[in-house]
């Protein structure tokens, strides 16, 4: 199946059930109908439409029947069949004896191809997960305001500066709509990250001077080309080497990171970014385009600076921490440690949060939790215009890297190089690979040595 822009990995699964305190307060209050956009009537029993049938979209929609006890998973789709029936199969064994009254998901609502997302959103639900492929994601979401649906996202919202404008569109549509939009930036429902920023902004350490946030793990699998696969289906079998679908791990990945780097500044956009990076041990036709390491600095308006480095190297240490740095003191927050921390510049302790490995296991389950008691409160959250933003600063400091030029949080916003193919189809060409070289035009020979090269404007470097 075939669908333009213009018509229109896996996260584990939490087991416990999170009570839902905010659900029972509301007793016996008659729940607005939220099908197909509709205000009218009463209607407590919520359909779930899953768009991207991955290991996050899986755990996504079992974490969202456990929120609230009258959710009904209804329809599902997905680009690859396998992939839907092993989700399937995979959120009924986890619903477990709930499973017949939550997962009632026939057949004919089982939809494979490019176009699967519209007809999931079309299939009378009132709330999309949306979970598959990032690169594709702006338009689902589109979709889904557009009908009315209430949306949880997954990060990133887009790979490009024209998906991100396209979010924001659709954000400013939702809120108009008091429909719910919840971005999966789950750090931000953990409890021990919660108070730790509470007392970073609260100014336990002073004002905010610096930060500095890491994301440094291995490298991610791949899976060899199997006989039958197109370039496409290729590429999109390894879809977070590839920078079209992903945006590459600064993106798909590392914008947790980034994300919290972002609320230490105080949700304020930089004003621009310079990016180092490269491909120092990625082999091999499946690692695609992307590359194995960034180390970005952005500026402020008011002079401070912050850095993001990550890395996806084996055999190297791991470091999945935040450092922010103040006049009276610094924090140290480590949500996996988990390590809660903020001392003076003589060591002494200023405040030390508590929290559990387990603890940061369930964010997952307490977004869905608070997106599903807002949803039930008529008051629908929605952070897409942050998360967007968030979303940009990965996007801006990718581009700086590939380029090796600086680039300003005007130029990222105001981009317009579309990453994502205007058709999609498994027999249509997929893009080129072509790993970018800072300082060099796309397709353009290594220069001479010692010859100097203008800087320039475009997609890769």
């Amino acid at each position: 199946m075939e669908i333009t822009r213009r018509s229109f990995v896996s996260t584990a699964l939490t087991t416990a059930v999170v009570a839902q305190p905010a659900l029972a307060a509301l007793g016996g209050v008659l729940l607005p109908r939220m099908a197909s956009g509709a205000s009218s009537g009463v209607n407590a029993k919520l359909r779930i439409g899953l768009i991207g049938c991955g290991g996050r979209g899986t755990g996504a929609a079992v974490q969202a029947l456990r929120a609230d006890p009258d959710l009904v998973l209804v329809a599902m789709g997905d680009v690859f069949k396998d992939r839907l029936d092993a989700s399937l199969a995979g959120i009924t064994e986890e619903m477990g004896e709930r499973a017949a009254a939550t997962v009632q998901v026939p057949p004919e609502k089982r939809f494979v191809g490019f176009d699967s997302y519209q007809k999931v959103i079309d299939a009378g639900v009132d709330v999309v997960l949306i979970c598959g492929y990032p690169g594709f994601r702006p338009m689902q979401l589109e979709a889904a305001i557009k009908a009315g649906k209430h949306v949880f996202a997954e990060k990133p919202l887009a790979v490009d500066g024209p998906g991100i404008r396209s979010v924001l569109a659709s954000t400013k549509l939702a809120k108009e709509k008091n429909l719910a939009l919840l971005v999966g930036f789950c750090w931000r429902h953990n409890p021990g990250m919660k108070a730790a920023f509470e007392q970073v902004l609260g100014g336990t350490i002073g004002e905010v001077a610096n930060v500095h946030t890491t994301y440094l793990t291995s490298t991610l699998s791949k899976r060899p080309r199997q006989p039958g696969w197109s370039d496409m289906e290729f590429q999109m079998r390894n879809w977070w080497h590839h920078v079209w679908i992903s945006g590459d791990h600064i993106v798909e990945q590392a914008v947790h990171s980034i994300d919290r780097l972002a609320w230490a500044m105080g949700d304020l956009t930089p004003t621009k970014v310079i990016c180092l990076g490269g491909r120092a041990a990625r082999t091999g036709v499946e690692s695609g385009d992307s590359y194995d390491h960034f180390a970005a600095t952005y500026e402020y308006a008011d002079g401070r600076r912050a850095q993001h480095t990550t890395r996806q190297i084996d055999h190297c240490p791991s470091d999945n921490s935040d450092y922010i740095y103040g006049t009276r003191g610094r924090c140290t927050i480590n949500g996996w440690a988990p390590l809660y921390e903020c001392r003076d510049y003589k060591g002494a302790v200023l405040w030390k949060g508590t929290g559990s490995a387990e603890e940061a296991s369930k964010m997952y389950q307490f977004e869905h939790d608070a997106l599903f008691a807002s949803i039930r409160a008529g008051k629908p959250m929605n952070d897409g215009e942050r998360s967007a933003n968030s979303c940009l600063m990965a996007i801006m400091a990718r581009t700086a890297a590939f380029t090796g030029q600086t680039v300003t949080w005007e130029q990222a916003m105001n981009s317009t190089e579309a990453l994502v193919p205007a058709t999609l189809s498994m027999n249509a060409p997929a893009p080129v690979v072509q790993v970018a070289v800072p300082g060099r035009k796309p397709g353009a020979a290594a220069p001479a040595a010692g010859s100097p090269e203008m800087p320039f404007a475009g997609r890769r470097g």
